[in-house]
């Protein structure tokens, strides 16, 4: 089994943690102090987050890789494009809620990208599968809060 192949893999799911971590605290900051309910979603995403976060660390550690820090590249991006898209929109709910659904949608991407990398061990693939499922059900659910908007 390549290790560092298996690190470079769980590392792409570190940094798309650290990303949701901090896009979902940027859309609690665009919040509106009316907004107490998305405002605790919002939290929920950020100890997923960092749930998932310390339960990978371990597993890059095991490779005797280093753990990667920061973000990535494409989450400076995506927080970037929410910070414009909240100044034009006036910070409204929807606009929020649909800055969030794209994030989850990249958070998707990199746990299916993780999920064809043959290196990964059975614990580590269960791992993914459950942070995935999860995100997912996350994903679905600012969906249909977005869609309630009309």
């Amino acid at each position: 089994m390549n290790l560092e192949r298996q690190a470079e893999t769980l590392n792409d799911l570190i940094l798309i943690n650290n990303d949701r971590v901090q896009g979902y605290q940027k859309a609690i900051d665009e919040l509106q102090p009316e907004d107490a309910e998305l405002r605790s979603v919002f939290q929920e995403r950020v100890n997923q987050s960092s749930q998932f976060r310390n339960e990978l660390v371990p597993e890059v550690s095991r490779t005797g890789e280093v753990v990667a820090e920061g973000t990535m590249v494409s989450g400076k991006i995506y927080r970037a494009w929410m910070e414009v898209k909240a100044f034009f929109s006036g910070n409204n709910r929807r606009a929020i809620l649909e800055s969030c659904e794209l994030g989850e949608d990249a958070a998707l991407r990199a746990y299916e990208e993780a999920l064809n990398c043959e290196n990964l061990t059975q614990e580590q693939r269960l791992k993914v599968i459950r942070h995935r499922a999860e995100i997912q059900i996350s994903r679905d659910h600012i969906r249909s809060m977005r869609d309630a908007l009309g």
